[in-house]
């Protein structure tokens, strides 16, 4: 049989106050004629399909046309919810949906295998959606873990999870696959952007509650990886943060065969729009050279000149057009007195100290430069002279 493993669609996601509908629109469709080039016969989705609970109208446009794209490949397609989900509003629909794509969001049914039948006999499929400890307690399957106390935690939820699925297996033998949504211990994630999945802290999963399934497609993290063999993250189809740039973007074209063996392989996906990071000083991120290499790429500008530049956004969007954040991070900075700012203000005696204890304070430790003290002592001599004058 062969798998298509996706995840974190993130279907609504903004990048820098920027839609990505549209970009999203073209990667998917990319994704579809994989699946309808590779012969895929059944497309996993694991989770974080949109990227908030309270979707717009047109993530909802998306998401069918995509689906129907999907259906129409022959394919089968497997849905879960993830943490960005809304359970209730991504299922609201599953039992209206056509035949060959169900969408798994109830945490009643973790346990319940999907079943699909290759010329080898059945593969059983077990959604295991986005499991919160303090909503699923209320079910009696989630009220208590194998200890019998209360689940409390993440890696607890999802070890009670894999107790059912294993349970659902014994009953229904076959080759199994295991779609869940979860940080799974040793995973590299992107900082700041997954939203963390927290019950009193990090609370990451063990590997090892996946042992004994043939392949497990996980979702939540954005960037690929293969934990084992058998346990991997697609990663998010699309770049929605500057820390994801030089991370692939793609899915795991899975292949598993008789005996339940995998193989697996990775199909890269389009990048609608390079995402570049420019560091130095702001005339060379504004360099000839530079511009003529990433006019058309969202950029983040790093500019390492000592004091902040004047509308710094407007002047590189001039040549950039797709600057989406531009950051001030001096090579040195000055290193800051032990004294707090009132500290230096009352020790100051001329009016010129105290611009330039004030200058210090906004300026992470920049007090007024040789041009600068000149420009005050201007200012402050015509003050004067105008009220002698008075």
């Amino acid at each position: 049989m062969r798998i298509l493993h996706t995840s974190d669609w993130h279907i609504g996601r903004g990048f820098h106050g920027h839609s990505t509908l549209e970009a999203l629109a073209e990667v998917l469709d990319a994704l579809i004629a994989q699946v309808r080039e590779n012969d895929v016969d059944v497309v996993v989705v694991a989770g974080d399909v949109f990227d908030s609970a309270t979707p717009a109208a047109d993530a909802y446009t998306l998401l069918t046309d995509v689906l129907v794209g999907l259906s129409e490949t022959g394919a089968q397609v497997i849905v879960t919810s993830g943490n960005h989900d809304s359970a209730a509003r991504l299922g609201f629909q599953a039992r209206l949906l056509r035949e060959g794509i169900r969408v798994v969001t109830n945490a009643r049914t973790v346990g319940e295998p999907i079943t699909i039948a290759d010329a080898d006999g059945p593969v059983r499929f077990f959604g295991v959606p986005y499991l919160e400890p303090a909503i699923v307690r209320r079910h009696a399957a989630f009220a208590a873990g194998a200890d019998g106390r209360p689940l409390r935690t993440q890696a607890q939820t999802v070890a009670r999870a894999m107790e059912l699925v294993r349970a659902g297996l014994a009953e229904h033998p076959g080759r199994s696959v295991v779609i869940a949504h979860c940080f799974a211990a040793g995973v590299d994630a992107t900082t700041g952007l997954e939203r963390e999945i927290r019950q009193g802290g990090i609370d990451m999963v063990p590997v090892s509650v996946f042992d004994g399934f043939d392949y497990v497609a996980l979702g939540h993290i954005h960037g690929r990886q293969a934990l084992t063999d058998r346990v991997r993250y697609a990663g998010a189809p699309l770049h929605y943060s500057f820390g994801e740039q030089h991370k692939p973007r793609g899915s795991w074209l899975v292949d598993l065969d008789a005996a339940g063996a995998v193989e697996a392989t990775w199909l890269e996906l389009p990048v609608p729009r390079r995402l570049v990071t420019l560091t130095g000083t702001f005339a060379e991120i504004l360099s000839a050279d530079l511009v003529a290499a990433h006019a058309e790429d969202w950029v983040c500008a790093v500019y390492t000149d000592d004091l902040p530049q004047t509308e710094p956004m407007r002047r590189l969007r001039e040549k950039y057009p797709f600057c989406a954040l531009v950051q001030h991070e001096p090579l040195v900075t000055t290193a800051r007195e032990e004294r707090s700012y009132s500290e230096r203000l009352r020790s100051a005696v001329t009016d010129e100290e105290r611009i330039d204890a004030f200058l210090a304070h906004v300026r992470a430790g920049a007090g007024a430069s040789p041009r600068e003290q000149e420009l005050i002592r201007e200012v402050l001599d015509d003050r004067a002279l105008a009220e002698a004058l008075v």
